[in-house]
């Protein structure tokens, strides 16, 4: 007789909620996002959007500059990004660190996979949904708060900054161009032959046949 093994959920795991003491402290706003602060590479990283629209968790080329991180870290990736707005994305390729979520009494650090793109942003990185679906963190805007499970078991608080959620929006406004979410497939509206001849010249540019070709304008 053969007995099938169940692997066990070793994940962490814990009650989550928002009450009304969670609202103590949040100015009224009109509809803001939640703008965070993390740890990365032993380095406090302002300005980071908690994005349920983002396909991808993103950390934009400035950010990796300041951070003093080695292009040898980078490794490649073949594939297509598009801005909020159906713009192509440039992806300079994608890295791996171990980034801190803590509340000043609990922290819970894991290695998460970040695409470098380069491109016009007021955030330094984006939290999209493989973080969100691999960690368990739970947003509220109604509440300014993240709150995740750490390690023990024990919900993580982490408030919104509100005062640089308004001086992101500020930034937006001037540069009157901003990536607010990135996809792995073309928003509505993006013209269908132009993305995929897109695509075509990613399997050519994969398969080692990309030569003298040029993207398109």
């Amino acid at each position: 007789m053969t007995v099938d093994s169940v692997e066990e959920d070793h994940s962490p795991d814990a009650d989550i909620t928002f009450t009304k003491a969670d609202l103590r402290e949040v100015v009224p706003h009109d509809n803001d996002p939640i703008v965070i602060s993390l740890v990365t590479t032993g380095k406090k990283v302002h300005r980071v959007l908690v994005d349920q629209g983002s396909s991808t968790d993103v950390k934009f080329w400035p950010t990796f500059n300041k951070l003093h991180l080695s292009l040898d870290h980078l490794r490649s990736y073949a594939g297509c990004l598009y801005g909020f707005a159906g713009d192509q994305v440039e992806v300079r390729g994608y890295i791996e660190l171990r980034t801190t979520f803590a509340d000043g009494t609990v922290a819970r650090t894991e290695k998460i996979k970040y695409l470098v793109v380069n491109a016009p942003s007021a955030y330094n990185i984006l939290l999209g949904r493989p973080m969100l679906n691999r960690l368990g963190p739970v947003p509220s805007t109604r509440h300014m708060k993240v709150k995740l499970p750490s390690m023990e078991g024990v919900a993580i608080t982490i408030k919104s900054d509100q005062k640089e959620v308004r001086r992101c929006y500020e930034n937006n406004l001037k540069q009157q161009r901003s990536v607010s979410h990135v996809t792995s497939t073309p928003p509505p509206g993006v013209d269908e032959r132009r993305s995929e001849v897109l695509k075509v010249m990613w399997r050519w540019r994969k398969s080692g046949l990309w030569g003298a070709q040029r993207w398109p304008k």
